[in-house]
């Protein structure tokens, strides 16, 4: 056996969560063929009875015991998050179980034209690769709809949490869904491997690239998601009601801001900025608690790991070394020693150069930054190479989505950010290097289905005039 992996608690790191041995080359192999067996029946079934099983299996994630408190152990997010993220991850199902027979369904023309019949067709086996930060959703945005279309899946969870998505997936039926553990080369070779023929990946850049680079080689089609460094425009309109400002806070450092749509720059106009900063505050205050993620009333938990906690915290410094500022937010109710806690920071009087403004930081630390003018915040919020998310806060709806529309982002929100402004139908994904392809939605229902043609022109059909050889129709 290739070994083992071995995960701790971030928020205890005495504590060894749970042990899942690791796949090598002849386990990757089998999964994937055993997968590639399986699915010559499971396309067969109709879209209906597909439905079913999602259904089915919504039902199993919604009951199952304890899962909620080993993902809070696994992965540092606080329970209640960990809980909202499995009653999400099922209510995506049964979304995807509800669109699937019409989304999938095939659609026939029949005129003057010709008969024409658009069907959609599997790709076989979909290899999965995911995240830490979200393992349920993130998978199952793979799993769901690959399995509405007629596929199979195998799924590579991180090795960072690998514990509860293993049990979640055992809520399928055996042979659908099959998992294979460990890290980077157990990846390169379930994505390089010649039967798979759809890929769907979640992750950082150098991942994604990796991941392309060998999915290249087979000629494989990949889904990326990226990440992204999403701005937030406040307007000189916009409401800072205590309810926005806790939303917004939230939007930021929820799961430690570990999100790939979190709010990760906040530009105001110079003339409200100190109303902004004194607002922001004040919701710190309020809704930010670091603390043990089974603790009741814990809003932030530990970063995942020592080499993150270490990241975050050098961009915080090196801002102040900068010339900036950094004030703590929020109360501590943890004992930082015992795990990989890093104090919620918002960080002022920085330029856009600074690393904390013009990277992802991916940690619990956010600039706050004064703008002039409307054309001047739009040209700074679209620079970067990245585009997955921004938001536009403003109290005039319609002067908020005609802003919306400058922005360089897959996915805008408009007075929230983050959670609270995603929705089953919406499709969600990035531009520029934030990735391609979309999840959520119909859209990304269809990411995992061919769009496959069967014509008869008009010309050669039993009645029709017929063309001269070599003819392209008029």
């Amino acid at each position: 056996m290739p070994g083992e992996i071995v995960r701790e608690n971030p928020a205890r790191l005495e504590e060894i969560v749970g042990r899942v041995p690791v796949a090598g080359e002849a386990e990757v192999d089998r999964a994937v063929r055993d997968a590639e067996a399986e699915q010559r029946a499971w396309r067969r079934l109709p879209v209906d009875e597909r439905a079913g099983v999602l259904r089915e299996a919504a039902d199993a994630v919604d009951a199952l015991p304890g899962a909620a408190e080993l993902l809070a152990r696994e992965s540092g997010k606080p329970l209640a998050d960990c809980a909202g993220e499995l009653r999400f991850a099922a209510a995506y199902l049964r979304w995807i179980a509800g669109q699937a027979p019409a989304a999938l369904a095939d659609r026939e023309t029949d005129d003057a034209a010709g008969r024409l019949v658009l069907r959609h067709r599997p790709y076989g086996v979909v290899a999965a690769v995911t995240p830490w930060n979200a393992p349920i959703i993130l998978a199952l945005l793979k799993v769901g709809p690959a399995l509405a279309a007629g596929n199979t899946v195998v799924v590579k969870p991180s090795p960072l949490a690998p514990l509860t998505i293993g049990r979640v997936l055992e809520a399928f039926p055996a042979g659908l869904v099959r998992v294979v553990h460990g890290g980077a080369a157990t990846g390169r070779t379930l994505v390089g491997h010649p039967r798979v023929h759809r890929i769907a990946f979640t992750g950082g850049s150098e991942a994604g690239r990796a991941i392309g680079a060998a999915a290249a080689q087979a000629i494989t089609p990949v889904l990326l998601e990226l990440g992204g460094n999403d701005p937030v425009v406040l307007l000189d309109d916009a409401d800072l009601t205590g309810e926005a400002m806790d939303r917004l806070v939230m939007a930021s450092f929820a799961t430690a801001g570990q999100v790939c749509m979190a709010a990760k720059r906040l530009y105001a106009p110079r003339s409200r900025l100190a109303e902004v900063r004194d607002a922001y505050l004040a919701a710190a205050e309020r809704v930010l608690v670091l603390g043990d993620p089974l603790d009741e009333g814990t809003t932030v938990g530990p970063v995942i790991s020592a080499d993150a906690a270490d990241r975050i915290r050098a961009l915080i410094s090196g801002s102040v070394e900068r010339g900036g500022t950094a004030v703590e937010l929020g109360a501590v109710r943890a004992e930082l020693e015992r795990g990989h806690f890093v104090r919620p920071a918002l960080v002022m009087d920085v330029a856009d150069d600074a690393p904390i403004v013009a990277e992802e930081q991916f940690g619990p630390a956010v600039p706050l930054l004064a703008y002039d003018d409307e054309d001047e915040v739009v040209a700074r919020a679209n620079a970067g190479d990245l585009g997955l998310g921004a938001s536009v806060w403003s109290a005039d709806e319609d002067r908020a989505f005609a802003f919306a529309r400058r922005f360089d982002a897959g996915f805008t929100f408009v007075n929230t950010h983050n959670r609270t402004g995603m929705a089953l139908r919406a499709p969600f994904g990035g531009v520029k290097r934030s990735g391609h392809g979309r999840e959520y939605g119909v859209e990304g229902l269809l990411e995992y289905a061919q769009p496959c043609a069967i014509h008869a022109p008009a010309a050669f059909r039993a009645g029709g005039g017929g063309m001269g050889a070599g003819a392209y129709p008029s």
